[in-house]
């Protein structure tokens, strides 16, 4: 697959010389590509799949996006109907605090990111903020859509 022989003729003359075998020092690097185009193409299909699937209305807000971090963001959701998960892992808001502080044990960032629908109310929101905060939690971002009111008397620049 890689690597080939070459054999070199003797020289005609006298008598009858071996013939010696050199091996070929270039090597085809035409399967490694094709390999590596292959595995773009599967990760460029398989990365808008990784995103936390529970469906949920968010709000709009004319907030800019917060920069991205190394570690995967923790990410805790406030559904329509007041029920909260942990990523995609539905949890008992009894619960919620023992389950927030033994993550935060194990991770090195205490960023959470808060999803909620924009049909629960204000106090369930603040309700899961103070969850986070005991769990040990401070640096909290709120996720909203883009292109809502800007309360400036500007129009949105968003969807």
């Amino acid at each position: 697959m890689g690597a080939g022989v070459i054999k070199k003729k003797g020289s005609g003359g006298r008598g009858r010389k071996r013939s010696r075998v050199q091996p070929m020092s270039e090597i085809n690097v035409t399967p490694f590509v094709d390999v590596m185009l292959v595995l773009l193409i599967i990760f460029m299909v398989a990365a808008p799949l990784l995103t936390v699937g529970v469906p949920v209305e968010l709000p709009k807000s004319a907030a800019g996006a917060l920069p991205t971090e190394q570690e995967e963001p923790l990410t805790i959701t406030v559904t329509a109907s007041g029920d909260v998960q942990i990523q995609t892992t539905p949890v008992d808001r009894t619960q919620l605090v023992t389950r927030l502080r033994a993550i935060a044990a194990e991770r090195a960032s205490d960023r959470v990111f808060l999803r909620a629908d924009g049909a629960v109310p204000y106090a369930s929101v603040m309700e899961v903020m103070g969850a986070l905060n005991a769990g040990g939690f401070s640096d909290i971002g709120l996720v909203t859509d883009i292109g809502g009111p800007a309360l400036d008397g500007s129009a949105s620049s968003g969807n």
